[in-house]
């Protein structure tokens, strides 16, 4: 099947060609070395494939926020040595100065790290200088890199009208898995969407009633949906400026035969520390001193039997404050229960998000799911059903 963006497929012959791949190398680093290489493994696939084909493999990345003024903590050599260990292979830093002389000394099936492309500041701003000068450097573009896709930048964007545009194999996995969740998935589709605040997903909420069967809502903004129902939260987490919001989101997806899941039993203390005494409770028998940091074992139970009648599920947010003990119990209940249905070929499941990943990682379920993404903002803009400048400018003519 022709998808509707070009990939590594449809790029043809790239023995001795110059191709500039924008991946993601913006990961943490403490006292030199690299603590979390997820994002330096996602970009091996492509890397790699281009390298073994005989290309000149030119990786484009920022790392950190320089605005533009060039800094030794925020240079891209730093991660040569450890990007080495991670691709099995030789990697060359190619700085700014003197950019053209280097790559015009590189043979067939090199790889060279580009210096970061913050260090211009016309990069954030997508400036046609920016574009022309990155382009000058290579004969063809991949972005790999959707954790910057939902930014018009030089690098994500610009580049892509300059030269040839193909996506790589990590953005080609993850805009196949995103397809499969919200453009053409297979219903009932479920949304799992937590988190501390209801106003940082409004659009996401907003968007997703009009496009799943079942709204499960949790974490703090769980809170604020009971609010508008009103029940009495006591002191927990709580915009109760934003409960006619909460109120209009609840008509809506009434209208688009939406049900919503809101728990209706909880787990309360009168302090937010690990294992403080708790109490699990009904809603409406939350103490005014109590404040609620989970969702009860009752609750998790009934929407485990909901995903079991579900083909699809999108999940983004904990349920509770799952950092701290016991308040991960709901989240990590529930992603075993959707783990489970997926490895046994029932459920296509798309997880997204900063929280997310950790949530899902501490209750061991991330492997199982269909699909992980590490990406942030973009995921969440994907979500709201907005346009990826990065994705956009990939599509087929």
């Amino acid at each position: 099947m022709t998808k509707s963006f070009r990939t590594l497929d449809d790029i043809g012959e790239v023995h001795g060609r110059r191709v500039l791949v924008r991946e993601d190398l913006n990961v943490p680093l403490a006292d030199g070395r690299v603590t979390d290489d997820t994002r330096l493994r996602a970009t091996v696939a492509t890397v790699a494939e281009l390298a073994d084909k005989g290309a000149i493999v030119l990786v484009l990345a920022h790392f950190g926020r320089p605005k533009g003024v060039p800094s030794a903590e925020t240079s891209l050599a730093q991660i040569v040595t450890p990007y080495e260990a991670v691709l099995g292979r030789p990697v060359r830093y190619v700085d700014w100065e003197g950019a053209a002389d280097a790559v015009a000394t590189m043979q067939p099936g090199d790889i060279g790290v580009l210096e970061n492309t913050r260090f211009f500041g016309g990069e954030e701003k997508n400036d046609p200088a920016v574009v022309a000068r990155f382009a000058a450097l290579g004969e063809l573009y991949v972005n790999d890199a959707f954790s910057a896709a939902h930014r018009a930048h030089a690098s994500t964007e610009g580049l892509a009208h300059a030269l040839p545009a193909f996506a790589g194999r990590a953005m080609e996995a993850e805009l196949d898995a995103l397809e499969k969740a919200l453009g053409t998935p297979e219903h009932p589709v479920a949304a799992v969407v937590g988190g501390a605040k209801v106003s940082t997903k409004l659009d996401v909420l907003k968007h997703l009633v009009a496009k799943v069967d079942h709204l499960i809502i949790g974490g703090g903004m769980a809170n604020t949906f009971l609010a508008a129902r009103g029940v009495d939260v006591g002191k927990s987490l709580c915009e109760h400026d934003l409960t006619g919001t909460a109120e209009e989101i609840l008509d809506a997806a009434d209208k688009a035969g939406c049900t919503v899941h809101l728990p209706y039993d909880v787990v309360v203390a009168k302090e937010f520390r690990a294992n403080p005494p708790t109490r699990t409770v009904n809603v409406h028998e939350v103490a005014a001193d109590e404040m609620i940091l989970d969702v009860g074992p009752a609750a998790v139970e009934a929407l485990g039997d909901v995903l079991k009648t579900c083909r699809t599920l999108v999940w983004n947010g904990p349920l509770g404050a799952f950092e701290t003990a016991p308040f991960d119990a709901a989240t990590v209940a529930l992603a075993r229960t959707a783990a489970a249905l997926t490895k046994e070929g029932s459920l296509v499941s798309v997880a997204g998000g900063g929280d997310t990943v950790a949530a899902l990682n501490h209750a061991g379920a991330g492997e199982s799911f269909t699909f992980v993404s590490t990406a942030g903002g973009a995921f969440l803009e994907w979500m709201e059903g907005r346009e990826l400048p990065g994705v956009a400018a990939l599509l087929r003519d």
